[in-house]
């Protein structure tokens, strides 16, 4: 049996950016326009009742900035569309890279002021190692910005890859008159108001030179001549160079005024690739073998690529975010989890339109599903019907920023063990346990990290922790080739031991020089900088 019809409908991507380049204002716009909600909500507006639908958690709430990535699933033009909104924010690149990991495009937003920014810089990378398809949006054209020359420029030297303009800016700031689409050969005269809907806007067709030219002046003939050196100095669009990395379709608006938006929308449908196969490692006689699963497969499977503790506070629950890679999901599916071999019993199991969930009737490959659970799932197992297989790639990248918890009342002992047990396996920090006893260490990748985590500690599990400044300033996954090699290297730094949140064993460090000098001591010890699920290692040692 084939899902094929099913597959070819889904959509599922990621929308990366810099923080303030207006990502989340244009998730909402999205929603909006698929009819998803009814309304959008301001993302700035922190004491409005009306927060953006995309940032649930309560300290979102208060600064007006995402700290978890959040997913959404929506119709449009008979597709099923699965967007996931992620954080900006440098201290949450961690989620940000494992969400990348579950998506088949992106969906890059640029501030037109700023041009590509160090954060867009970081998560491009990602995207090209994977060679992820990449669809642009340059934001806020109604600002006072810069050339669309200058930024399509900087977009080709950052992305190294060529832009290819599907949409045009005639003006900008003040004297924005609107965008050329090149798709269909018309002009969409601007009207500012967040109020309007896509097809409340004037268009005409470029067939009407003369008319054109009278309404809009200066800034008509000044777009046109731009317009024809950026498409005389760009290829013209290759599907297959744009689903291999090798180009990016690129569009201009401003989401804040509903502007643009809906070209960026169908693009996504029209472009933008369905599922792809997944490469998987079989177990065949206790041996791995590399297979591809195919999305439109009959058998079930996928890869958890989120864990997010808490969604409802009232039920102390936690949510597996599952990217489906094949088959078909039914409620009452017997399911395992391929690293303990048990069944996956779920309470109840959902899709999302941000925190409003849905049970779900059916999904695909391709969707994001929701498993509601009390424990043993954690990021990056892969969950089947049966076959044994597990998907890898899932990312944890050795922490640079280390706190110790020291707890306020000890007799609250249990519910910090549990906080840090369940905010370690999402993935929002790493936790090390010493293998010497001694208080818990929270690793992070940005300091932001630890305050959300002492927040949630306190919010979420009643647990009010001082954290403290360690010795430590890094951290190295260490494997052996024989468990001989590894006891021996364990016996000599007992107090540099300790153990992440999925039991992995790592070797604290307090400088560069820890690690050169332990590895010239033992140099049939490997460490890792990352780690991938399930105890695999990979990226080389040092």
């Amino acid at each position: 049996m084939t899902y094929a019809h099913e597959t070819r409908r889904r959509r599922t991507f990621a929308i990366i950016s810099h923080p303030d380049a207006g990502k989340t204002t244009l998730t909402e716009k999205l929603l909006l326009f698929s009819g998803a909600i009814q309304i959008a909500g301001s993302v700035k507006a922190r004491k409005a009742s009306r927060h953006a639908t995309s940032d649930w958690m309560e300290i979102e709430k208060q600064r007006g900035i995402s700290v978890a990535s959040s997913v959404m699933q929506m119709l449009y033009r008979d597709h099923v569309i699965n967007l996931l909104d992620t954080p900006g924010h440098k201290d949450f690149s961690e989620d940000t890279y494992r969400v990348l990991t579950a998506v088949d495009s992106a969906l890059m937003v640029i501030d037109a002021a700023n041009g590509v920014e160090a954060q867009t810089r970081r998560l491009i990378e990602v995207c090209r190692q994977r060679d992820t398809p990449i669809i642009t949006f340059v934001n806020k054209m109604d600002r006072e910005v810069r050339d669309p020359l200058d930024i399509l420029d900087e977009v080709e030297r950052e992305l190294g890859m060529p832009c290819v303009p599907m949409t045009w800016p005639v003006g900008q700031g003040k004297s924005f008159g609107g965008i050329i689409n090149l798709r269909t050969q018309a002009m969409t005269v601007f009207d500012s108001g967040s109020e309007r809907l896509p097809q409340d806007f004037e268009t005409i067709p470029l067939t009407e030179q003369a008319q054109l030219s009278e309404r809009f002046g200066l800034e008509w003939q000044t777009a046109m001549d731009s317009m024809e050196l950026a498409t005389g100095a760009s290829p013209a669009f290759d599907e297959a160079a744009f689903l291999a990395g090798k180009q990016t379709p690129v569009f201009f608006g401003s989401g804040v005024n509903n502007f643009g938006v809906m070209e960026v929308l169908d693009a996504l449908v029209d472009l933008a690739p369905a599922p792809k196969p997944r490469t998987s490692n079989l177990l065949v006689n206790k041996q791995p073998v590399v297979k591809e699963i195919q999305p439109e497969d009959s058998a079930f499977s996928g890869v958890v690529f989120k864990v997010q503790a808490n969604m409802d506070a009232n039920h102390r629950d936690r949510i597996a975010f599952v990217r489906m890679a094949s088959g078909k999901y039914t409620p009452g599916m017997k399911l395992k989890v391929q690293r303990t071999g048990k069944e996956l019993r779920p309470t109840s199991v959902v899709t999302f339109l941000s925190q409003r969930r849905e049970a779900v009737d059916e999904a695909y490959a391709g969707d994001i599903i929701g498993f509601t659970t009390h424990g043993g799932v954690q990021l990056g197992d892969t969950i089947t019907d049966g076959a044994n297989l597990q998907f890898t790639g899932l990312p944890f990248f050795a922490p640079e920023l280390f706190m110790t918890v020291i707890l306020k009342n000890p007799l609250r002992t249990k519910q910090l063990q549990t906080g840090l047990d369940q905010l370690g396996e999402e993935g929002a920090i790493q936790v090390f346990k010493p293998e010497i006893g001694g208080p818990m260490l929270l690793g992070a990748v940005g300091q932001l990290q630890f305050e959300v985590v002492q927040h949630r500690l306190k919010a979420e599990y009643d647990c009010d922790v001082r954290l403290e400044g360690c010795q430590y300033t890094g951290a190295r996954w260490i494997t052996a080739d024989t468990p001989a090699e590894l006891r021996e290297f364990t016996n000599a730094y007992p107090q540099r031991m300790s153990l992440d949140a999925a039991g992995t064993l790592a070797y604290l460090c307090t400088s560069p020089y820890d690690v050169r000098l332990a590895q010239e001591r033992f140099p049939k010890i490997h460490f890792h900088p990352l780690r991938e699920h399930a105890g695999l290692a990979l990226g080389s040692a040092g």
